[in-house]
């Protein structure tokens, strides 16, 4: 009988025993080595996806025709896809891990997506989104939230987040997304590439999960104006070749008032631009909120009564309420038996919007779809064929990630008053990255009157590349100080346009002014006044950056903390406008325009 083998007696001096041990540790080292380089190229993969995706996956493209046939138009490209679309073999899941788990997976394939495919391009992906494409951040409870490759501590805006991530990122050429109040143009501005919301019902929605089907639109990204205009073809089916049209551009100003970004970086670019290329007719500049309260009828009953906010302003905020409506009155319609049934887990934002929305009774239903039948008139009465309406693609720069706070009523506001007008009157909208200002992407949007899809598509590509120029000497531009002159001279001017400005004659007003602080720049009271003419004729950035400079030259002017205070509220700007009202009060404690705003705007907030 043999005896048991013991540690302690073995021969240490046995070649095959080290040989034995030898194996056993370099096992262990190759196996530990092994898990680590497991785990860093998951962490690799990961990083390099920048969150961008729900699921990879491979679709490829249909059998492409032998030569000599030309090859398709997408030969060669990839895709991907926001978790929207409809993919044979798996569940779409809406963004929402619940949703995903009370539904089958697809049975086809959407229109849009085959439709690339048998174009040359090949899938490889489902992206992240906000959950029940409701919402503009671009974060995700349940799949996390997409890095932004051009800032990566801020958000990439949403809902269709990872697409925009995955073609800003390089992963894919294009992707695909859906655009119902902002969700295309929103990301596109954010991540710095193309944006491209096409005219309401130009594009299939047939197997796409609707959110509000009377403004849901399929977009798409690129990086590139050629492939966006590829695409487009291909989503739009357009065969036909047009004659080269002139062009007629329109500045909104009052869009690019409520805009934070110079607009030497944004209004100049594209006039110069126009200037040097043939086709293109003098640019025009208009009040487009001003236009819409004269056209849009139906807008009316939606307006806020205040005082305080310019006609404009007012039928801006005004139509951005009836675009919310709408689609809660949609996604209810559509989504909120299986919102009650399910609970599904949400994200505070986007619980909040669905909550709303599921619990609505709007009692207006019929004038929500008239104001949209107006709105696309009144476009198509505006631009014509030949007629691209020139505006911010979004007013504010990319928030940090994380908001424990949420978005702020002056954000969406802001945001939605710029991205209803494509969304209300079913416009074509491109929205075009211009370079970056204190390191934020910028971006302006074209629109073009419903069905001008094609029009603005070639716009883009005929334009980009001197976009694209221009926009790079601008950032390298700075404007020139103003030189001081004769004081005597300066306060004669001032009083010419006190005068102009007694009898209304504002703009004359602004003039005598601006003459006044190029002779002598350090007097408040000149920018004071001139900022109270500004008010007037409804510039209200111009107000803002002149009350600023006032009140750098004097602390105590309480007229500019006024005048500051309401060119903000009009710029929905609520809480740097708040803060300004209660300094005025800080130094006239009796002071009754002070006051009544300052309650206003707390309840406003709240």
């Amino acid at each position: 009988m043999s005896k048991p083998l013991k540690l302690g007696n073995l021969n240490v001096s046995n070649p095959k025993v080290w040989v034995v041990i030898g194996i056993g540790v370099a096992g262990i080292v190759i196996l530990t080595e092994t898990h680590r380089r497991r785990r860093r190229r998951a962490r690799i993969l990961e990083r390099e996806d920048f969150g961008a995706f729900i699921e990879r996956l491979e679709l490829l493209p249909f059998p492409q025709p032998p030569p000599p046939a030309a090859r398709q138009s997408l030969s060669g490209l990839t895709f991907a896809v926001k978790d929207i679309f409809d993919v044979k073999g798996y569940v779409t899941g809406f963004g929402n891990a619940d949703w995903k788990r009370t539904h089958e997976v697809a049975e086809t394939t959407a229109v849009v997506v085959t439709a690339l495919l048998k174009h040359g391009a090949t899938c490889v992906g489902k992206t992240v989104m906000d959950e029940l494409a409701f919402g503009i951040t671009g974060e995700n409870m349940h799949y996390g939230i997409p890095t932004n490759p051009q800032m990566p501590s801020h958000i990439p805006g949403g809902s269709s987040s990872g697409s925009a991530v995955a073609v800003a990122a390089e992963l894919v050429d294009f992707a695909l997304g859906t655009d119902t109040i902002g969700c295309v143009r929103t990301p596109a501005s954010f991540c710095g590439i193309l944006g491209f919301r096409p005219s309401h019902g130009a594009v299939s929605m047939i197997g796409v999960l609707p959110n509000s089907q009377s403004l849901d639109t399929v977009g798409w990204f690129a990086r590139d104006p050629s492939i966006l205009h590829r695409v487009g073809h291909v989503l739009l089916q357009l065969h036909q070749v047009e004659p080269r049209r002139s062009r007629r551009f329109i500045f909104a100003e009052d869009f690019f008032q409520l805009s934070k970004v110079p607009k030497q970086k944004t209004v100049y670019v594209v006039c110069k631009v126009i200037e040097n290329l043939s086709g293109y007719q003098p640019p025009k500049h208009m009040n487009f909120g001003e236009y819409i309260a004269s056209n849009v009828s139906s807008l009316k009953g939606f307006r806020e009564q205040s005082t305080n906010l310019k006609n404009g302003i007012s039928t801006l905020k005004a139509l951005s309420s009836v675009m919310v409506s709408l689609q809660r009155y949609e996604f209810k319609t559509n989504h909120g038996e299986w919102v009650k049934s399910v609970k599904p887990r949400l994200g505070p934002d986007v619980s909040d919007r669905v909550l709303a929305a599921v619990n609505s009774t709007p009692e207006n239903i019929k004038t929500l779809y008239k104001v949209r039948a107006e709105m696309r008139a009144a476009l198509h009465s505006l631009l014509k064929d030949d007629g691209i309406l020139v505006v911010p693609t979004i007013a504010d720069s990319p928030l940090k990630l994380n908001l424990k706070k949420g978005l702020s009523a002056e954000f969406l506001d802001r945001a939605f008053a710029l991205t209803s007008i494509a969304t209300m009157s079913g416009c074509c909208q491109v929205s075009i990255p211009l370079g970056k200002h204190d390191d934020c992407p910028i971006s302006v949007s074209f629109l073009a009157t419903h069905g001008a899809d094609k029009f603005l598509l070639d716009t883009v590509l005929d334009v980009y590349s001197s976009l694209q120029e221009q926009a790079s000497i601008m950032s390298h531009s700075f404007p020139l100080p103003d030189i001081n002159g004769d004081m005597d001279t300066s306060e004669l001017l001032k009083e010419k346009g006190n005068a102009a400005f007694k009898g209304r004659q504002w703009n004359k007003a602004v003039n005598y002014y601006s003459e006044a602080i190029k002779l002598n720049g350090t007097n408040a009271t000149y920018y004071c006044n001139r900022a109270a003419a500004y008010l007037e004729l409804g510039c209200f950035q111009q107000a803002e950056e002149d009350c600023s400079k006032a009140i750098s030259l004097d602390k105590k002017n309480v007229k500019a903390y006024l005048r500051r205070g309401t060119a903000r509220e009009s710029l929905i700007c609520y809480k740097e406008s708040l803060q300004d009202f209660k300094h005025a009060l800080v130094l006239e404690p009796q002071n009754k325009v002070a006051n009544l705003a300052e309650k206003r705007l707390r309840k406003l907030m709240s």
